[in-house]
């Protein structure tokens, strides 16, 4: 088995991640796919692609005893040296394989921090970093204390979803307790947390052996929560490099990895700046690239494709050394929306800056990048308008995304 190749397994219940596969094949690695099997005609990168194994799924969900057994059968005749969930849906999943496969990478105790709303929350607060205040729906003195100490509105989130689904908004302690009720026995599986105000940013990192390589910050237009329940054109944005609120995130940011013990991959992490007191406070994180098409910003202003550095760092993690391209300094934007038409019109979207369009059905969306954020502003500005004008529609939020 000395000269077998470098096998890695890749899971990914929803369409993630071609591009860190194409670069495993490309390092010379054995890549293997896990996936849905309602994707089946999704398009995978299959000419850098080993083998590919479905998992029955419903709505994207597995039964893990399928994946265990599943995985477990073919590690009889495959050397499986890495197991990299591409989604946040999966981060469980590959940690649990891990520890059954004993395969080096993120345990189940660590994923917790990046998976479970709660516990990274708790993690935080108990490293000194700024969080919102919040208590877990579970021993009902200590939610009368919460509310008694914290006043409305507040919102109720779903421990182990990501990003803003789920997210219920809460006016009052009444409306509260009915939605607990509501809840049964699932109550135990959220939190509430105080409603704060204020304007939204990510940072997106990479890190090897604990180490930050690269960080990068910017803001979003809208709150992602504001974008997905009351429908909203989506937006985020390079921050102003240099700034003193980029350092200080970027700080910040720093803090949050070391607290939450991420020693090789990526994440994206997000905080907010309080309207009232205009502190930063820490509102998740995730060991994955960021979702919404956002790498795609980050590979427009720096030329850094975060799936390709997180497929380096995951074959080496550890044995020898990794090193971050050259990269520029630019700015860049991204602007998503649902669309009326199945197939929107971006072509009048034609300034030299536009870099991308979305090819999605019922979706329209660009990338814009330039060396002058001046220039990146404007363009938000305008094409923002415009999209309200020509594309713009909403849909209710489901419960899990489609796709």
């Amino acid at each position: 088995m000395v000269n077998d190749p470098f096998t890695i397994l890749c899971i990914a219940s929803y369409e993630k991640g071609a591009d860190f596969m194409r670069q495993c094949y490309e390092e010379g690695c054995r890549v293997i796919l896990l996936t849905s099997e309602s994707l089946q005609n999704a398009d995978w990168p299959r000419d850098c692609l080993d083998e590919i194994y479905y998992i029955p799924d419903v709505n994207k969900e597995w039964k893990m005893t399928d994946v265990i057994y599943s995985v477990s059968y073919l590690a009889r005749t495959e050397n499986i040296q890495r197991i990299v969930a591409l989604d946040d849906f999966d981060v469980e999943k590959a940690a649990s394989l891990r520890e059954h496969l004993r395969v080096p990478g993120m345990g189940e105790t660590t994923a917790r921090y990046f998976r479970d709303k709660l516990a990274m929350r708790m993690r935080a607060r108990e490293m000194g970093i700024n969080v919102p205040e919040f208590v877990h729906i579970l021993n009902y003195d200590k939610i009368r204390e919460f509310l008694n100490k914290v006043g409305p509105p507040y919102i109720l989130k779903p421990r182990m979803q990501a990003g803003a689904i789920g997210l219920k908004k809460i006016n009052n302690a009444e409306e509260l307790w009915r939605t607990i009720d509501m809840l049964g026995d699932k109550q135990s599986f959220y939190l509430l947390e105080q409603f704060i105000t204020g304007e939204i940013f990510h940072i997106d990192s990479i890190i090897y052996k604990s180490e930050i390589k690269f960080a990068l910050a910017h803001e979003y237009g809208l709150p992602p929560m504001e974008v997905a329940h009351d429908g909203r054109v989506f937006t985020s944005r390079t921050m102003k490099r240099g700034s003193k609120a980029e350092q200080q995130l970027l700080n910040m940011n720093e803090e949050v990895i070391k607290a939450m013990g991420l020693r090789f991959g990526v994440s994206h992490t997000e905080f907010i700046c309080a309207k009232d007191d205009g502190k930063f406070y820490f509102l998740e994180t995730s060991a994955r690239v960021g979702g919404a098409n956002i790498a795609g910003m980050i590979e427009a202003s720096t030329g850094i494709n975060f799936w390709r550095e997180w497929a380096k760092i995951e074959i080496l993690r550890g044995e020898g050394e990794y090193e971050l391209p050259e990269y520029r300094n630019d700015y860049s934007a991204i602007l998503q929306s649902l669309a009326k038409q199945e197939h929107p019109d971006l072509s009048s979207y034609n300034e030299p800056e536009v870099v991308w369009r979305l090819n999605k059905k019922y979706h329209a969306g660009l990338i814009v990048a330039s060396n002058k954020r001046e220039r990146i502003l404007e363009l938000v500005t305008n094409y923002t308008k415009r999209f309200y004008d020509e594309f713009f529609t909403t849909a209710p939020l489901k419960e899990k995304p489609s796709d």
